[in-house]
């Protein structure tokens, strides 16, 4: 398969926009609030927030939180 690198590198460099930003950096850090007391009180918080459900690390469940809310808003 030829795979051509200008297209690639496009890909890789995409810059959001900053109304992304302004609805991404609020909803992570209430999320991330969320699951960190979660945690400390010993709920299993990857089942409360919508998306994280099969994430692995802390970070990225948190992440893919806030990508499936943003899915449903925009």
């Amino acid at each position: 398969m030829n795979q051509n690198p200008h297209i690639q590198s496009a890909f890789l460099h995409v810059e959001k926009s900053p109304a992304f930003w302004m609805i991404f950096a609020p909803v992570f850090a209430i999320f991330f609030v969320a699951s960190v007391l979660a945690s400390l009180v010993g709920v299993q918080w990857r089942s409360l927030l919508p998306g994280a459900e099969n994430s692995k690390g802390f970070i990225e469940g948190v992440s893919s939180a806030v990508y499936t809310l943003m899915s449903y808003i925009i």
